[in-house]
């Protein structure tokens, strides 16, 4: 019984597979007998390409919203190799460039002779001749009407045959094929794609295809921060496998450092077009994903007066010196209690729209051959040494190590004579008589803080100067920045007092960015409270989510190599704090202070702090002005830096107009009177 069940179950399953078999050989016959001409001829009749549909970068926004960098959408032109003959394929071509012409769009145009008259417009004909296998006797008309005869030209005006030879020539050096197309236009206006789309039967081959790309929305402002972008290279590529040969990556600035964050996912389209060229359907088969948009804490009204202010400085500086030395300088803004970078400017700036699409060789060979160093941020890459406005930390010193009090009084003498082997002189002749610390810093008197230097010692110098991050890297989310040197026994291991007391003053080893003496001067805004400090608001996802903090500072970590933070809180005094802070007042506000004639319109009570750093021995200084504002609550401070700037006064209207855009004034006319007094204000 039970072999009996078994022999039936097997007959049945023999029967089905026999059935399916059947089946199978029947469909196989009704396609391939019945039915397979006509599927053939749909087959030879379309083919089908996939192409890349390129994702939008994210955009760049400061902490407004406002756009700084955007994506603007461009239609490029590109051409598939058809089955159609020589004539039809050269008429295309000539009915493609009259289209482009008459919609006011430029085509691919590499082919080195024109016409009416005939002349060669490249580097080296005979090489041209050569390359080409030519010959050599060849002229200009000659060579030209050798390529109309080898593209089978037939039109007989010289116009018309230059611009079907000049595409011809493109799609010869460049290649193309049935499924890898030329692009023979790009940035096509929109009446030349709807042309090209609505009238596609009359161009086989032809299909349009978007490209996202970069636009600055405010030309060259804020260039060092937001960086560019430019086609990704060889070694680049090897190190970044989600990208292909024809992308373009961030190579400088936030547009470097967040590219991974920006990029986006591209997508993919099928077109499908018969084998004569013509576009039957096109599908969308990957959605592309556009990148992140990364805000900013920059202030967009602010960032533009910090630079024209900068720019404006400098060129009176110029023009006080009868001297171009004074090119190059940077200012940084800070909000005091966060850390944000409100605007940081560097003169000067450069284009960044020049590198999307490949800058020329002139373009470049201009800015590298620019002795003013336009590619350098100098907010965070160049370092120079403090002068007087580093005194300041001198004072923490002497205050916190109860070396000094706020009622303690030194002389003034002139000569400072504690050092047999090194006498320095107070840039006062004479000397400035009796001062307390508050006096001290609003006439920078030399002298005093030798002396305060001298009491506090090396070692505590360089503590507190810790304390305010100087020495050591902000953390800030820009590629570039460099730590600057803390003078002491580190650097030079054959210390002695006489470089103390000139490092009390700002100079002898201590070179410091104008983005860390920002940060030194927020803190003494701020009642001594550490700060963070970041350019970066936040990164806003597509879906409409934010990356998160600790994301973003472990990323800023492994892509930078940095901690998030420098520095630590001061352990001062609030009375101590306030003397301090009482001779920057009188910096701006006293008839004494050395930046008076430039702040003294000013209807906001503004601390400030010049500084002339001594380049060397070579008779010119670097100008600093420092300063915070609101006075009695202190929203903002200001570190402006010009090279070669030679008087510390001399940068003050640079922070004044700035000041004056924060605090919503009116910036006051004041004549621009920085006459230098004949004696050279170094360490003033």
């Amino acid at each position: 019984m039970k072999e009996r069940n078994n022999n039936l179950r097997f007959n049945l399953l023999y029967i089905i597979v026999y059935l399916s078999g059947v089946i199978l050989l029947f469909g196989l016959f009704n396609l391939q007998i019945v039915k397979g001409p006509e599927y053939r001829k749909i087959s030879n009749t379309r083919l089908s390409r996939n192409m890349v549909v390129k994702a939008s970068r994210g955009d760049i926004l400061d902490s407004s919203g406002n756009k700084l960098i955007s994506t603007k959408m461009l239609y490029n032109l590109e051409f598939y190799k058809t089955k159609i003959d020589n004539i039809t394929l050269n008429s295309t071509l000539l009915l493609i460039a009259q289209t482009l012409e008459n919609n006011g769009d430029k085509y691919i145009d590499q082919f080195p002779i024109n016409v009416n008259p005939f002349t060669y417009t490249g580097s080296d004909f005979e090489v041209f001749k050569k390359t080409n296998k030519i010959d050599l006797n060849f002229n200009e008309e000659q060579v030209f009407n050798y390529f109309v005869n080898r593209y089978g030209v037939v039109d007989s005006n010289l116009d018309n045959q230059r611009k079907i030879v000049t595409l011809r020539y493109a799609i010869e050096k460049n290649g193309y094929s049935s499924t890898r197309s030329i692009t023979l236009a790009s940035d096509i206006s929109i009446g030349s794609r709807d042309t090209f789309n609505v009238m596609s039967s009359k161009f086989p081959g032809v299909s349009t295809a978007n490209e996202p790309t970069t636009n600055y929305n405010y030309g060259e402002m804020a260039s060092h921060i937001l960086g560019y972008i430019q086609r990704i290279n060889a070694e680049e590529l090897k190190v970044n496998p989600d990208y292909s040969m024809n992308d373009k990556i961030g190579k400088a600035g936030i547009e470097k450092v967040f590219d991974k964050y920006l990029k986006g996912k591209d997508g993919i389209k099928q077109i499908d077009m018969s084998v004569n060229g013509i576009v039957t359907d096109e599908l969308v088969v990957k959605e592309a994903v556009s990148g992140s948009d990364v805000m900013l804490t920059l202030d967009s009204q602010l960032q533009k007066i910090t630079e024209d202010s900068l720019a404006k400085g400098i060129e009176n500086i110029q023009k006080l010196n009868n001297s171009s030395d004074a090119s190059e300088g940077a200012a940084v803004v800070l909000n005091v209690q966060t850390g944000e970078v409100l605007a940081m400017a560097s003169y000067p700036n450069y284009n960044p729209a020049l590198f999307t699409n490949g800058i020329s060789n002139s373009d470049y060979q201009r800015y590298i051959n620019d002795n003013r160093h336009p590619f350098i941020n100098k907010a965070i890459s160049e370092k120079s040494a403090p002068g007087s406005i580093f005194k300041m930390v001198t004072a923490v010193a002497a205050l916190e190590s109860k070396q000094l009090s706020v009622h303690d009084k030194i002389n003034d003498t002139y000569r400072y004579t504690f050092y047999k082997d090194y006498q320095p002189t107070c840039w006062k002749p004479g000397g400035h008589g009796w001062l307390n610390i508050t006096q001290a810093i609003e006439v920078s008197c030399n002298f005093f803080f030798y002396e305060a230097g001298r009491r506090a010692g090396i070692a505590k110098i360089d503590e507190v100067a810790k304390k305010f991050g100087l020495g050591s890297k902000t953390g800030i989310e820009l590629p570039d920045e460099i730590s600057g040197t803390l003078s002491g026994p580190d650097v030079d291991k054959q210390w002695t007092g006489g470089k103390t007391i000139q490092t009390a003053i700002g100079q002898s080893y201590n070179d410091y960015t104008p983005l860390q003496m920002a940060k030194y001067t927020a803190m003494l805004a701020n009642g001594g409270k550490n700060i963070d400090v970041t350019i970066v608001k936040s990164i806003n996802n597509p879906d409409g989510t934010n990356v998160s903090r600790n994301e973003l500072d472990s990323y800023i970590h492994d892509k930078l190599g940095v901690d998030n933070n420098s520095g630590a809180d001061l352990d001062i005094s609030q009375t101590d704090l306030i003397a301090i802070k009482n001779g920057m007042k009188n910096v701006t506000s006293d008839e004494s202070g050395t930046a008076y004639k430039y702040f003294k319109d000013f209807t906001i009570s503004i601390g400030g702090k010049t500084g002339s750093a001594s380049i060397g021995n070579s008779g010119h200084a670097n100008a600093w002005f420092v300063g915070f504002g609101p006075f009695d609550d202190p929203k903002i401070a200001v570190a402006v830096y010009v090279k070669r700037g030679e008087h510390g006064a001399y940068t003050a209207p640079i922070a004044r107009d700035i000041f004056a855009q924060y605090l919503g004034m009116n910036a006051v006319e004041v004549k621009e009177d920085m006459a230098a007094s004949s004696q050279m204000m170094s360490v003033r």
